[in-house]
Formats: structure tokens, sequence, C-alpha cells
């Protein structure tokens, strides 16, 4: 069975209460067995206009189990503290 990725591209605008995202969005991964196969780190765009922020990929057993965690109320409360501080593009991907 494919795997799930969610793949998240962040332009934070209040590194300050994104901390309070990044404490729970953990929890949350911790909670739904997410595999972390990016989160942060040194980016650079190759082609096209991708401004790209901060790139996090995360890892779940197949696409239904990825789009579980992000309905769940563990990633709920996560979302609930990032508003205003950041911009947040999300995809789900079937993979192998």
């Amino acid at each position: 069975m494919p795997a799930g990725y969610i793949i998240a591209s962040v332009n934070v605008t209040n590194p300050t209460q994104y901390e309070e995202y990044r404490k729970w969005s953990t929890e949350a991964m911790r909670v739904h067995g997410a595999e972390v196969c990016v989160r942060g780190g040194k980016v650079e765009v190759l082609e096209g206009d991708w401004n790209p922020g901060r790139t996090v990929i995360l890892k779940f057993p197949d696409f239904e189990a990825a789009k579980a965690f992000h309905d769940s109320p563990e990633y709920r409360r996560a979302r609930a503290a990032r508003e205003g501080a950041a911009i947040m593009r999300m995809v789900v991907v079937e993979g192998a």
C-alpha cells in the first residue's frame, strides 16, 4: 500500500507564537506515528518561482492516515495555536 505524505511550506510571521504551534504539532505527530522526513533545514530553489519558507514532510502508513492526522483533535489544537503566527500551505499526497 502506498504511503501518505503531508508536505507543508510555512512562512512564519510570529516566531514566538509559532513555538507554541511547534509544541502541539510535535505532540500530534508523536500520537499519530508520523515519520518526520524533513522539518526545517536549508532550502534552495532549483526551478520556478517557489517561495518555500520552512519545509516540512511527514510520512504516514497511507493517505487516509495522513488525512486523519490533519483532522485529529491533537492537530486541531496545534492549528489553533498557529493562527496568526504563520502562513501555511499544506498538501497530502500518495507516494512510494
